[in-house]
């Protein structure tokens, strides 16, 4: 059984606020928190704080919410076969859309960039990949992918700046990637035994070409390579690179979980010199996979943390400084890294209860 994933948003009334994931509860509900900076100790508890609560009408398990670009849009998917989609602004929950069109549990969905119109990818037990697009104010299926042979597990946009591409990973060990060529018509290349026993997880890099902040030559238009990471049921993590002929290959692969990788996080990026990745597996365990060195592409894991339960999501914020973890423990926590390197827990939600607390035990900072 899936557990429900969590997700960034910036509250347009919070710009200069951290965003804290949406959190999706076993039942029909979802919380959305905001997370607030707080300089001293005695404020910490004030950090995290219910911004709305949307009551879904999901007919089962909710496994996804994800805020759109604009913070104004909530999609949400459900083992009751629907996505729905919601205005969430100002505190409202108006119900847009309730879209049909699986025929089995819907695991994970995902928001194309604006700048391409309103656009959803969801994906599901049924094995297939559906993109839903909005038109004149009415949400249609737009195209569907039955490519694989088993549920598809996940699905994530590249960086608008690729154009509009979606990787899709499933249970069958591959992955898909779906390239918009116009005319309503898409491009799939696959890339079969990416995993095997099946693909958990797929997550792209940023369009920013590592250490560009700083090297740059100004005006000179820099070479976007398309990488994306994936995690899958052989316990890995691997890398993959787009080749001059457009094919895809294996660059990296990456070692340390001893169980399931449940889900991989590339962290955003504004061009400084080093890569990040976060990983978190069936083993309780999450990992800070870092690069600092493009040419060598060597990566070196770091705990952060050994839970007592599966950890099944983790999520970036969009300044890639504080990163969200969900796990079987029905909590969800928020770290950072201190200025020695360390990385510490500075808020935990509980997401049955939406209680909030900002302790961090003395255990916790032990195992890391």
């Amino acid at each position: 059984m899936r557990e429900p994933v969590l997700t960034w948003c910036v509250p347009l009334e919070l710009l200069c606020s951290h965003p804290l994931p949406v959190s999706a509860f076993l039942k029909t509900q979802v919380k959305l928190y905001t997370y607030r900076a707080c300089a001293g100790k005695d404020e910490m508890g004030k950090m995290v704080s219910v911004i709305n609560t949307v009551d879904t009408s999901h007919e089962d398990m909710i496994h996804d919410a994800q805020m759109d670009y604009y913070g104004t849009r909530l999609a949400t998917c459900s083992s009751d076969r629907s996505v729905k989609i919601f205005d969430v602004r100002n505190g409202g929950q108006i119900l847009i859309a309730d879209l049909r069109g699986h025929e089995g549990p819907v695991w994970q969905v995902a928001w194309a960039h604006p700048m391409y119109g309103n656009i959803l990818a969801s994906c599901s037990y049924d094995r297939k990949v559906i993109i839903w697009r909005e038109e004149n104010g009415t949400w249609e299926k737009s195209h569907e992918h039955a490519g694989h042979d088993s549920s598809v597990n996940s699905v994530c946009w590249a960086p608008h700046d690729y154009g509009l591409i979606l990787a899709c990973g499933s249970s069958d060990g591959a992955i898909s990637l779906l390239t918009y060529t116009g005319e309503g018509q898409w491009e799939v290349k696959k890339i079969n035994n990416a995993h095997t026993i099946g693909c958990n997880a797929v997550s792209w890099a940023p369009a920013v070409v590592p250490g560009s902040l700083i090297d740059q030559p100004s005006g000179q238009k820099p070479n976007y390579i398309k990488r994306f990471a994936s995690g899958g049921c052989d316990n890995l993590i691997k890398l993959w690179k787009e080749e001059e002929d457009g094919q895809w290959k294996e660059e990296q692969k990456l070692e340390a979980h001893s169980d399931w990788v449940r889900d991989v996080a590339w962290a955003p990026s504004i061009g400084l010199p080093t890569s990040t990745i976060a990983s978190c597996s069936q083993d309780g365990r999450v990992f800070i996979w870092t690069c600092d060195d493009a040419s060598s592409n060597t990566w070196s894991p770091k705990l952060l943390h050994k839970f007592n339960d599966v950890v099944w999501h983790v999520s970036w914020s969009i300044t890639a400084n504080i990163l969200a973890v969900s796990g079987g423990d029905n909590k969800v926590t928020l770290w950072k890294e201190s200025v020695d390197g360390q990385w510490v827990c500075i808020s935990d939600v509980n997401k049955g209860q939406g209680s909030v607390s900002a302790s961090v035990t003395e255990g916790q900072q032990n195992e890391q």
